[in-house]
């Protein structure tokens, strides 16, 4: 673009005074017509300078801040898939027998520690089945003394602990929860429990006298299906008196428990909300009943895998994330699908250390 300099006006400007009058006019009027497209230019030169100047401001206050990621407040580790029981509604099948190496696993945990863990929760599979349980005591351990957690708990079934693993272990676990989906021995066997001669609820008296014994919080798991949902379960669970009774409404995933490459077909085990309300009214009687719908089971349950990745649920699959000891926790669980919202909306944090709980042993 040419614009007009001192001189070159000055020039201009002389050139023209210095003819007739009679042509004075005519050239007057093609000046004053360059003179004002030369400064209409300039102006809007001026004008783009400073829009482009105010842009990065502008679009820095339309910037929001991202997202904080979750902080994994309590953490549920399926360290193993293997387990002695074929329960035909189980979400977390034998798909590998992979198991961590000790030291490997307690890196993991140290990192979830130092990125808030308050509790973990040890699962499977059956949890007892890795070195008859020596490997989840040496955890456990590692989890009370070493990190000091406040809460270190172990969901099972029950049929393969001893007396000697309280002995060794029983101090540094605060919960011991026991799957447990009827009273009714013949339902447990057509649900999957059943072990030959061992009857699961006897099993589940006994273990309930050593959590007493040493000084173990007891709690109850069931997953209300098509063979249990009619049944009555008050007598029983007021005399095992557990802290707390969580009951779930049996869930369907994809490629664990139905689909094509699913490992058990659940679909025979589903039944709908009424029927869920209608099992939760009959027990309302019991204060220590928890109740988790499938609604609420969702996205509200951090799960980490035998790899040590979270597992996201919310496309009705698991699917991993990278393992946290190959990309840290904070990187790992933006992939987790976890709606903290709703894991505290469930009741998901609870006093859930022995030493608080107050408990007449």
């Amino acid at each position: 673009m040419w614009v007009l300099t001192p001189a070159a006006f000055a020039e201009k400007l002389l050139s023209v005074f210095r003819q007739p009058l009679s042509s004075l006019w005519r050239s007057l009027v093609p000046l004053f017509c360059w003179l004002r497209a030369t400064f209409w230019l300039l102006a809007t030169k001026r004008t783009k300078q400073q829009l482009v100047l105010r842009e990065p401001d502008e679009t820095k206050e339309e910037e929001e801040d991202p997202p904080l990621p979750a902080t994994p407040t309590s953490v549920n580790y399926h360290f193993t898939r293997q387990c002695n029981y074929k329960c035909g509604f189980c979400f977390h099948t034998a798909k590998t027998s992979f198991v961590l190496p000790l030291e490997e696993a307690k890196r993991g945990l140290l990192l979830l520690k130092e990125a808030g863990m308050e509790k973990i929760n040890f699962s499977g599979g059956e949890p007892f089945l890795q070195d008859r349980g020596e490997y989840l005591g040496k955890l456990v351990k590692f989890c009370k003394v070493e990190l000091r957690l406040p809460s270190v708990s172990i969901v099972s079934n029950g049929s393969l602990i001893r007396e000697r693993w309280f002995q060794n272990y029983g101090e540094y676990l605060d919960i011991l929860a026991i799957s447990c989906d009827s009273f009714d021995e013949e339902v447990n066997v057509l649900i999957g429990r059943g072990q030959g001669k061992k009857n699961h609820v006897e099993n589940l008296q006994k273990l309930r006298t050593w959590c007493r014994d040493y000084r173990v919080a007891f709690k109850i798991n069931s997953v209300i299906n098509r063979f249990n949902v009619e049944e009555d379960m008050t007598e029983q669970i007021k005399a095992l008196n557990p802290i707390r009774w969580k009951v779930f409404q049996c869930l369907l995933i994809e490629g664990e428990n139905c689909g094509e490459d699913a490992l058990r077909e659940a679909e025979r085990f589903v039944i709908d909300d009424e029927e869920f309300e209608r099992f939760l009214e009959r027990h309302k009687e019991v204060s220590c009943l928890v109740p988790e719908s499938n609604q609420k089971m969702k996205d509200s349950y951090l799960i980490l895998d035998e790899y040590m990745r979270f597992l996201n649920c919310r496309k009705g699959r698991k699917e991993p994330s990278k393992s946290i000891l190959d990309v840290g926790v904070e990187e790992a669980i933006k992939f987790s699908g976890f709606d903290e919202k709703m894991f505290l909306k469930r009741g998901g944090k609870y006093i859930w250390s022995k030493a608080d709980l107050k408990l007449d042993w």
